[in-house]
């Protein structure tokens, strides 16, 4: 059995933290759009390696606590 890995996220939950910052307002910080914003928040897009860092750096937590992977196994094949 393989196991697959989803990369999920807090970013909505840190940006409430956070002041409640839109995702304009992160946007801007991270040098991004809104757009990118919400679908990474949606599970949507993953963003690059330096991009979350930027977003890590941004809320000064380690990417770790706003970036995580999920796993979900699949089913063996058949033979």
């Amino acid at each position: 059995m393989k196991n697959k890995h989803r990369l999920k996220n807090n970013l909505r939950k840190c940006r409430f933290e956070y002041n409640e910052i839109s995702q304009q307002q992160l946007a801007n910080e991270v040098g991004v759009t809104r757009l990118t914003i919400h679908s990474i928040e949606k599970g949507k897009f993953n963003p690059s390696v330096l991009l979350a860092l930027k977003i890590a750096s941004f809320f000064k937590k380690p990417v770790e606590e706003i970036f995580y992977l999920e796993d979900y196994g699949l089913k063996e094949k058949k033979k």
